[in-house]
């Protein structure tokens, strides 16, 4: 189960939520912005949670039942994929599972229920009785048929009782109402279901496929005749190669009676890491994809990949090197995480300018999936908290590529690795170091991490949203830095752009080591540009302690400006007016040009 988010709207649901946080290692307390301060703060309960139920993350609401159902009430489809929902009385006196039965909520309920010293408020009939969700297997289980399922549960209750067949240690506890010579059996089984209305049937996931370049080779030439004389796109040939390996898998499943939902992971051959169709097709199968490098005593390929990542003892239950798969069977479940290697993945995200809620939502699951972040030690420490099991690698801010190499290094030994970056990440920003790392590296283990890049909302862009629309025509982006780059490259750029009557945003645009170059710059610009130009000075915006102004280009001095201000200089044409309210003022740069 994944970790739980601790939601409250109040600071006297406070002591409560830490209380609980203290049962789940890595767990967070979401907290109303402005109202009470914690580790994740949010804008508005609903979306919140709204967003936490779509991810598939486990919500304990400190708030009243009726609230929490309200908010989640338009996601409710499939109770089969609904993650475990908790309402918490503020005062730590009434304990709710709301959702979730089948992902284990009241488990959670009883657990948070004895840390508060209160009963559980559980009303699920099967529960009550057995002690225990006959149909919520533990991980590495996976029910058959969820409405069997809950046919079997409904005899039990009518008084009928059960043998249980097979390895199932989670219900030796259980309150079963139990009979050797039982009509009703709980199988835990590999084996395919028949459809037996007298079993309640549990698939252990023990069943490893590898496959190899072969696989779903006659599938794909099925396909291929049937489009004969279509010129077909990459990504369409792709997904034709996914589909056969799925199938094919699915062919040698059957084959030996075995049902798809025993199957642990899907394996494949080191080299093909990258490959686009193995990780759709795992998908498809609902497995992990995992990786093996073989070697020459590990035997025929695809059964040698079995040999170099199984770490367990197995039974070979198929060999097919013309069709490339193989299948492995253990005794027990298996737990994916120890076949093989995971493909490693690099995400390079941006903060924003600062403030969680300016962070986009992609950034933030990055974040709460990875299991390394690096970056520049301040832009670091903005991005958490973070889990006791997360490694944190925090830099100085001169060491671009070394960082960029050190992330290639992690994720290459297939760990989950986040790049943080401020802004966004493809600006002045560590994209472009991570790329250049990349190519100059050459290294095919490299090359095969997952490498993914998620924007952010950059310094000018949450500058200019707070002044108004400064960058609502052309405008361009420069830095002022000349640590990367000659002066008179500045110089050259700032010429052209003030000439081009462009909008400009100036990033790193003084320190102590460069007092003069700002003075130089603007000299430039105002050899272009009327002395009543509006400039927009945005100091830590999205950060507390944040300033905006609007001067003019006469007016602006150098000592006006530091390394943490955005400097956006407007148009011939950029406006600025006050609206008919009190102490309001906006700047803009219309979308028209004469």
């Amino acid at each position: 189960m994944n970790v739980p988010a601790i939601v409250i709207l109040g600071p006297g649901a406070l002591a409560t939520a830490r209380r609980i946080q203290t049962l789940y290692a890595g767990s967070q307390v979401y907290a109303l912005q402005g109202r009470v301060a914690a580790d994740v703060p949010y804008a508005e309960l609903g979306a919140q949670l709204r967003e936490l139920y779509a991810r598939g993350t486990p919500i304990v609401a400190l708030c009243a039942a009726g609230i929490v159902i309200r908010c989640v009430a338009p996601l409710l489809t499939n109770k089969g994929v609904e993650p475990p929902v908790l309402a918490v009385a503020e005062d730590g006196s009434a304990v709710v599972p709301l959702l979730g039965g089948l992902a284990g909520v009241n488990v959670m309920a009883r657990e948070i229920a004895a840390a508060l010293s209160v009963p559980p408020a559980i009303t699920t009939s099967g529960e009550l009785r057995f002690g225990t969700c006959v149909l919520n297997p533990p991980d590495g289980y996976a029910l058959a048929d969820i409405g069997q399922g809950k046919r079997f549960v409904s005899d039990l209750l009518a008084g009928e009782s059960t043998r249980v067949e097979g390895e199932a240690p989670w219900l030796d506890d259980a309150q079963l109402p139990r009979s050797a010579s039982a009509r009703l059996a709980i199988r835990v089984t590999p084996r395919s279901w028949n459809g037996r209305a007298d079993e309640l049937v549990i698939h252990p996931r023990s069943v490893v496929a590898a496959v190899t370049g072969g696989a779903g080779a006659a599938a794909d030439t099925a396909v291929g005749s049937a489009s004969a004389g279509v010129a077909a796109s990459a990504g369409m040939a792709s997904a034709r190669t996914s589909a056969g390996i799925a199938a094919s898998v699915r062919t040698a499943l059957n084959e030996h009676g075995l049902a798809t939902l025993s199957l642990a992971a899907l394996l494949a051959p080191s080299d093909r890491m990258a490959d686009p169709a193995l990780a759709q097709a795992a998908a498809d199968l609902d497995v992990p994809l995992r990786f093996a490098q073989t070697r020459p005593e590990d035997g025929d390929p695809p059964s040698n990949l079995l040999h170099a990542a199984l770490r367990i003892p197995y039974e070979t239950l198929h060999d097919d090197p013309d069709a490339g798969v193989a299948l492995a069977l253990t005794a027990l479940a298996v737990d994916a995480n120890t076949i093989g290697a995971a493909r490693g993945r690099l995400t390079v995200i941006g903060l924003g300018p600062g403030s969680a809620e300016l962070m986009v939502p992609a950034a933030r699951l990055a974040l709460d999936d990875a299991t390394d972040i690096l970056g520049y030690d301040t832009y670091v420490k903005m991005a958490g908290p973070f889990r006791a099991d997360q490694q944190i690698h925090g830099t100085d801010n001169r060491e671009e590529l070394q960082r960029a190499r050190h992330a290639f290094e992690l994720a290459s030994a297939g760990r989950s690795v986040v790049m943080v970056s401020s802004g966004d990440p493809g600006v002045f920003a560590m994209a472009a170091a991570v790329l250049e790392a990349l190519e100059a590296a050459g290294n095919d283990a490299w090359s095969a991490v997952e490498l993914a890049i998620v924007p952010g909302v950059s310094a000018a862009l949450a500058t200019a949203a707070q002044a108004g629309a400064p960058l609502g025509h052309d405008f361009c982006m420069l830095s002022l830095s000349d640590n990367l780059k000659p002066w008179r490259i500045i110089e050259t750029r700032l010429r052209h752009a003030a000439e081009a009557d462009l909008v400009m945003a100036f990033y790193n645009p003084i320190s102590r080591a460069r007092p003069w170059q700002l003075d130089k710059a603007l000299d430039i610009v105002r050899a272009y540009r009327a002395a009543a130009t509006p400039v927009v000075l945005g100091r830590d915006i999205g950060r507390p302690g944040s300033t905006l102004r609007t001067v003019t280009l006469g007016e602006l001095r150098s000592s006006d400006v530091d390394m943490r201000t955005m400097v956006i200089v407007g148009s011939s044409t950029t406006r600025r007016f006050t609206p008919g309210v009190e102490g309001g003022e906006w700047v803009y740069t219309p979308r028209w040009y004469e």
